[in-house]
């Protein structure tokens, strides 16, 4: 991912300094979770993005919310790890 940065081809177009407000309000509200500032960073770029997902290992996610209520779509490895429904399950 790093490599995708560097040549420019991902960009993240977050600074954090203009978005502490808001970060600080998220960990205020998951402050019991407890939430990292990478993940309220995570969270808030969720908010600022709408039709962002979020790759992740971490469980806590699945907690968390974007624009207070709205679940944020997650892509975890589980999701791949599934077995396709065997021919059984179309009969």
């Amino acid at each position: 991912m790093l490599e995708l940065v560097a040549r420019g081809v991902v960009e993240i177009p977050f600074v954090l300094a203009d978005q502490a407000h808001d970060v600080a309000r998220l960990l205020k509200k998951y402050c019991n979770v407890p939430m990292s500032l990478a993940d309220g960073c995570l969270v808030r770029m969720a908010e600022k993005l709408a039709s962002s997902a979020i790759m992740t290992l971490d469980s806590d996610f699945a907690i968390y919310r974007r624009n207070g209520r709205e679940v944020i779509p997650l892509l975890t490895p589980d999701q791949f790890n599934r077995e396709p429904p065997g021919p059984e399950r179309f009969t």
